[in-house]
Parts: structure tokens; sequence; C-alpha cells
């Protein structure tokens, strides 16, 4: 099921440079607005008159600047486009600046700026102008963790619009698949990640998702609906819970709360898009912004153009939120996210000179999820606030598949071999009650309850006895549920700044699954030391609990007379412990030096019952999971490694950033062999790099060129035993050989340039980019397969030279 196999898959697209010049280019200045909400970091209470200060290098230029009002909000006016830097002030707390803030023509800029209180004279302005861009809007992060936004996932090559790509790009995390988004940070499987938007988890943002995975071949994360948000990836706070490996914590921005604006892009692997944004009952300062995607490849195929490829990927997404704005009763806003994506793989069509086609089958494929929320947040005084989201979910998927293989056909029809379907509906309730009780400490505690309502359902040929004497395996369940389960989680956390300097974190985290009536509790702590004005230290300690995937849960095994039983119903969690050391160091505001050094011990891990190399520690990479009963929670792994960091933010009209990651992911199944996982690459290194050029003296032209370059270690495989996959004829693996072969090494130079235009006469801007992906045109592997058709062992290889495109116009 691997939509982005074929190398020749190259969209046919419209010529769009000819509209970037569709409007007059007068050298007369233009202007925009930019509009904000300046608000404490701890507490979240509006902070009234505040001093905003726009940074101009023309020292001769009129000053540009505001007061907060009764609200916390500010309006700049007569803004210059291009890049501009704030610096914002207030009475007893920590000034900071926030630059590169992008101004374009098409679209006012809005502005979410936090401030720390200080320990020093209340009635004093402390200026330290800091710029912490890499800090987490979580203020209980302090470790491990990092803010992204959109203009990251826009700006960087090869990132195909994809937040999960765009974090692939930081150091811990491994993601040298091509064809999958999936996320392994710090040697863990892609299940040990959790998704939260809005404050609650939802499940897996991509099309062509199936159940328990959280990648996907496409997203379906608008990246231009996102404000921004937190990637974690280790010892993480607690009211992070029910995860491994790390946690997206995803925020939805809001639209425009003064103007309607609209947004129209096209992309290859985004599709086409429609963005409208707006006020919403100005007097509360409310605003909806609401996006639409269609996949490009499907449209153009509907009018008759050759896409490179007889499966046509269809998908399409849907994103909202409604900031209904204050109230005295709160703060009310209504978010959701949906999509729906289908394929169909069919024998007649596919290409017989690729060894690992099988023209004697079809496959239709369908992925649909969906999330709408109601969030609530209630100021309770200056120092503390009570938020509330309740939210519906919805996740489902089908795949059948069939021989049209003539020995198989039955009366002349197609014989089914595969027949998947399942859906998962859960309704969420998440509240916490956050607490400033001083400059020094905050408090944070809450809860969040789940009600899951699973029907899955499973028939499959694949590797099963012929019982019935037909001729033909039998067509036997490996899943049927139909019923639901409750899941809570309960969390108490505290941060203690005992100086200006040292910063302690501290909490429990509890998970508690009804299902199999498992209770953990999971303390964590991090401490943070500013040893000097450039030099900060921290370290961290988590204890984490996950769940089983859900597939795991109700696989069942067929006995000798033909009936199938659950055997995997009682398994517990997976436990990992992480322990984190950082150094951090900044030469100057927008160079950043970081290291980590980290820990990973990981126990109860699902494993059989007898002797084998199998371990569930492997598992999440795919659409499916292995088919394997009568498994224990006697497993163990480990993972250490350290990573290095050297950032330059952007400033100056130029950005940089090189990640090197050193690791070893090793497990036990029950032979009691350690072994490598199946993620053990051992490195990866990135060099990212761009820099704009203005065209003209205006300020309104951009030329862009962004790069990036990657290498990674080639992940483990295990052999195939091609004598005894002939003979049962399906892939046979040495099972006792797991893991110790490794696929070649990977590499990939992606090249990105980019127009940037803002109209002098029209509030409009449109931006051009030209993103070449493996320009090299590297035969980077995939993975080694047997092929039952042929009888085989190959290669399959990932996604050769590919160019993507994106059009996008804003007014």
């Amino acid at each position: 099921m691997d939509i982005m196999k074929n190398n020749h898959y190259l969209p046919i697209f419209p010529t769009l440079l000819v509209l970037l010049f569709a409007f007059q280019q007068k050298t007369m200045a233009q202007t925009q607005i930019i509009r904000g909400l300046v608000m404490d970091q701890q507490s979240e209470t509006p902070l009234i008159g505040a001093t905003v200060q726009l940074v101009q290098a023309d020292e001769t230029a009129p000053a540009i600047g505001a007061v907060t009002d009764a609200d916390g909000r500010f309006v700049l006016r007569a803004v210059p486009v291009g890049r501009q830097a704030l610096n914002i002030s207030y009475f007893g707390y920590e000034s900071t600046a926030v630059p590169n803030v992008l101004v374009t023509a098409g679209k006012e800029v809005q502005l979410d700026v936090r401030l720390t209180e200080s320990f020093q004279t209340m009635n004093e302005v402390v200026i330290t102008a800091q710029v912490d861009k890499d800090k987490p809007i979580n203020d209980m992060a302090t470790i491990s963790a990092r803010q992204f936004n959109t203009e990251e996932v826009m700006r960087y090559s090869g990132g195909r619009n994809d937040v999960a790509r765009l974090v692939a790009n930081f150091a811990g995390v491994a993601a040298n698949n091509d064809a999958r988004n999936d996320i392994i940070i710090r040697g863990n499987a892609p299940t040990g990640v959790l998704w939260r938007m809005e404050g609650v988890p939802i499940p897996n943002p991509n099309h062509f998702s199936t159940l328990g995975t959280t990648g996907g071949p496409v997203s379906a994360l608008n990246p231009n609906m996102i404000a921004n948000s937190d990637f974690l990836t280790g010892a993480f706070p607690a009211e992070y819970g029910n995860a491994l490996a790390g946690v997206f914590d995803i925020n939805l921005r809001t639209g425009n709360k003064e103007k309607m604006e609209f947004m129209a892009q096209l992309g290859a692997f985004s599709g086409l898009e429609a963005m409208v944004e707006g006020p919403l009952n100005k007097q509360n300062n409310g605003s909806f912004v609401v996006a639409y995607r269609h996949s490009f490849v499907e449209l153009a195929s509907s009018a008759g153009l050759n896409v490179g490829t007889a499966a046509t990927p269809l998908y399409k997404d849907l994103s909202f939120n409604v900031d209904f704005g204050n109230s005295k009763a709160g703060k009310f806003s209504v978010f959701g996210i949906g999509g729906t994506s289908a394929i169909d793989f069919l024998g007649a069509e596919i290409d017989t000179t690729d060894l690992f086609a099988d023209p004697n089958e079809n496959a239709y494929v369908t992925s649909t999820f969906g999330v709408l929320g109601v969030k609530h947040n209630l100021l309770l005084g200056e120092k503390s606030y009570l938020r509330t989201v309740v939210s519906a979910s919805y996740s489902g998927n089908t795949y059948k598949s069939e021989s049209i293989n003539p020995e198989d056909m039955v009366n002349g029809m197609p014989l089914p071999t595969n027949d998947v379907d399942d859906n998962t509906t859960t309704f969420r309730l998440s509240s916490y009650y956050n607490l400033k009780m001083n400059a020094r400490t905050t408090f944070r505690t809450g809860m969040l309850l789940q009600r899951n309502q699973l029907n899955t359902y499973t028939l499959s040929r694949e590797r099963q006895p012929d019982l019935d004497g037909d001729g033909l395996p039998d067509y036997n369940v490996q899943r049927d549920f139909d019923g639901g389960f409750n899941q809570a989680e309960v969390f108490a956390q505290i941060q203690y700044r005992l100086t200006e300097k040292i910063t302690v974190n501290g909490g429990l985290h509890t998970l508690y699954f009804e299902k199999t009536e498992n209770f953990a509790a999971e303390p964590r702590a991090a401490i943070n030391w500013q040893v000097a004005p450039k030099h900060q230290l921290s370290l961290g300690y988590g204890l984490h609990n996950q769940t089983q995937p859900l597939p795991v849960f109700f696989q069942r095994e067929t006995l000798p007379d033909g009936t199938s039983v659950e055997t995997n119903s009682d398994l517990a969690f997976t436990r990992n412990q992480h322990l984190v050391f950082g150094y951090e160091f900044k030469p100057a505001p927008s160079w950043r030096v970081k290291a980590e050094a980290y820990g990973q011990w990981l126990t109860d891990v699902p494993v059989e019952q007898q002797p084998s190399s199998f371990s569930l520690i492997n598992a999440g990479a795919d659409f499916v999971f292995p088919d394997k009963g009568s498994l224990v929670n006697e497993g163990v792994g480990t993972n250490m490694g350290a990573e290095f960091t050297v950032e330059k933010f952007f400033n100056r009209g130029y950005y940089g950033l090189v990640t090197l990651s050193l690791f070893e992911s090793l497990y036990e199944g029950s032979d009691g062999v350690e072994r490598s996982t199946a993620f053990d690459g051992g490195y990866v290194f990135n060099v990212l790099a761009g820099k704009e050029f203005p065209l003209g003296k205006s300020g309104r032209r951009f030329f862009t060129l962004d790069t990036k370059m990657s290498a990674a270690g080639g992940r483990p495989y295990t052999p195939v035993n091609l004598e005894a996959s002939r003979e049962a004829g399906y892939e046979i693996l040495y099972e006792d050989q797991a893991y110790s072969e490794q696929l070649d090494d990977y590499f990939r130079w992606d090249v990105k340039l980019g127009l940037r235009f803002n109209s002098s006469k029209r509030k409009l801007s449109q931006t051009f980019y030209l993103d070449f992906q493996n320009v090299t045109n590297k035969e980077n592997v995939f993975a080694q397969r047997y092929n039952e058709t042929k009888g085989e062992v190959g290669q399959i290889y990932q996604i050769g030279f590919f160019p993507d495109v994106l059009y996008r116009i804003e007014f």
C-alpha cells in the first residue's frame, strides 16, 4: 500500500509563475498591521499597559509602537512589509524580543506574547531582551522540548508541508522513510508518539492511516491552521501520559478578529487549498478560521492529465477553529479536523516489470478520521484559570484484497484474501486548574477521561492452513471485537523557581486502563540551572507507561479445530524510564548550541511465551501489526544516545541548522538474546540552510534559497529464508537472525527555490516554491522483501528525484 513508491510519479502542474507578475510593481512602500496579545507566562492573564515597540534599522524612520489595552491586546499600524522585530516590556516582568516576524501585504500578523514575572522590584522594567525562540510554549516543559511554527513547516526544503517531516530535522528524530512520515524518537517505535490538539489526544492525523499507527503517507494536519506548538522528545512533564517516546502538542491559531482574509494554495502533496478567516462578534473579540484541502493528483487525474500512476490517491481534509471571544462565562471555542482518503490498486493496471508488483491481486483501501471539540477557558482572578476541553473523535479504515489469479477464482469471481474493517469512536473530557501562587511557584493539576468504542473485524487467508481441504488457505478471523472500555489519567505538577537562574519542576502522572485493570503511577522531575548568562544545564527524569496498540490486544489465534480465541487481551502497560542531561550555550541572541545525552530503559515489552526473537518493540512503522498471539510482558529494551544541535535562527536574512544524533537501540526477546531493534540506525545527520535575497529596493519582493542534506544509518532487517519461502509460498525470515543485517545508509539532498511578492497597490501577497527533492536521484533502499508471485528476494527503493511545487496567494 505504498502510494509513493513509484519513482516516476511526477504530477503535471499548470504554469504558475505568470500569476506572480500579474500585478504592477511600483516603488512605493507597502505596509501591514500587526495585532497581538500580551499575557503572563504562568497565569495567562492579560497584561494591561505593556509596551510594544517595533525595532527599525532606519533610526530616522517614525517610531511605531503601542500599549496593550484592558484585554492585553495591541495594534501596530503602518508596519513595512518584510522581516520585522518587536520589543515587549512591562513593569515587574522580564522584557522579551520577538525577532523574524514575517510581514506580508496579503495578511495581517497575529502574535501571542508571554512575559515572565521577575524576582526584582515590581515597579521596575527588567531589561533582558531574551530571544527564546526554541523555548516551548508549555512553561512546564524544560528539557528535550522545543516549539515550532507554520513558517518553519513551509520554509524547510523537502518538508512537503508536513509537521511530522519538519521535526525530522531536529536532533533525536529519525524519519528516513520517503513513503511514510512515521517519527522514530531516540530509537523508539513510532507507536510511542502522542498526538494532541488543543490539549486533548487525537487519533492519527494522517491520510491512509490504520488502527494503532501514528504515521502515514500524507499528513491531514494543515500547517496553515497551526499556531506556535510544542514537540517533546523525552522526560516530558506530568500532564502528558500514555506515551513512551514523544509528544506533538498542537495548538490551532485563531482567525483575524478585525477583517476578512482569504488564502488559496496549490501543492503537489498538500493539494488544492482554500482558507477563509475573519471576525465573529467583534464586541467580544471573536473570530473564525476554516480551511479545506483536496488532493491535486485526484483533480489532475479527473481532468485527464497523466499523473504517472494508475493508483490515484484520493484524499481531502477540513480544519476549523471558531473562537467566540470573551464573555462573563469565560472564553469558548469550537475546533475540528477531519479527513477521508482512498486508493485502489488493480492488478491488471500494475507495471509488470516491477519486482514487487502483484498482477494477480486487487486491493482497495479507505481511511476516515475526524475530531470535534469544545474548549472553555475561565480566568479565576488574576492568578489562576480553569481550562476544559470536551471532544469526540472517530477513526476508521478498511482494507479489502482479492486474488484475480485464474487458479484461485471461483465461478469466475475473484477470491477474497483480506477483509479489514476497523473503526473507533472516542469521547474525551480534559480539564486542568492552573494557579500562579507567586513569582516563584506555579501549580497545575488536572485529569483526562476517555471512553473508547471499538469495532474491529479482520478476515485473512495470508499464512493460514487449509483445514477444510478445499485446496485454498482458510479464510480465518484474526480480529473480532465490538465493545467499549474506559481510560483515566490524573496529574499534578509544580514549578518552583529557586532563583532567577534555577528552576525545578516536579510532578506525578497516573494512568488507569479499564480493559486490563492496569494502574501506573509515574514520577516526573526536571531542573534547569542558568550557570552563566549564556550557559544552561538541565537534568530530567520521567517514568512513562503506555497501553498496547489496539490491533495487538484483539489479535485472535486459530485453534486446530478451526475456531479462534483472543490471547493478548490481558497485556499490561509497557514501561519506559527516561533520564536526560542537557547543556545549552547561546553565543549570540540568534545562535544556539545544544547537547543532550540520554538513557532509556524499557520493560514489560510484549514477547512470545516460547523462546524467540520476536518483540513488539519493533512494530508500528507500517500499515499493519504482526499477527502474533499468546504474548507476555517479559521483554526489555534500552536506548542510549547523544544529540548535538547548532542552530542559527532566522535573522538578517538567513538561517542554519545542523543536528547530529548518535544512538544505540537494543532489545531482548523471550530467547534472552540482545539484538538491535528495527530502528537502530546508529546515526542521523542533518544540515539545513537558507537565505532571502531582496529583489530591488522596495522591500516587497524576495528570492529565497533553501537546502537540506540528510544522512542516516541504514535500518536493521531480518534476512529472508529464500528456500523456505519458496516452499511455503510466502515470506519466511531467519527469525534466529533477527535484525542482524543492515540496509545501506540513507542519503538525500533537497534544494528549494522560492519567490515572494507583495503587491504595491493591494493588500495581496503571492508565494511560489519549487522544491527539488533528492536532487542526486539517490536510490535509497526501503526494504528487502520476498515476492510471492516471482519467488525472488530483492530490494524496494524509495522515491527518486521528485520536484514538488507550491503556489500561495493571500488577500
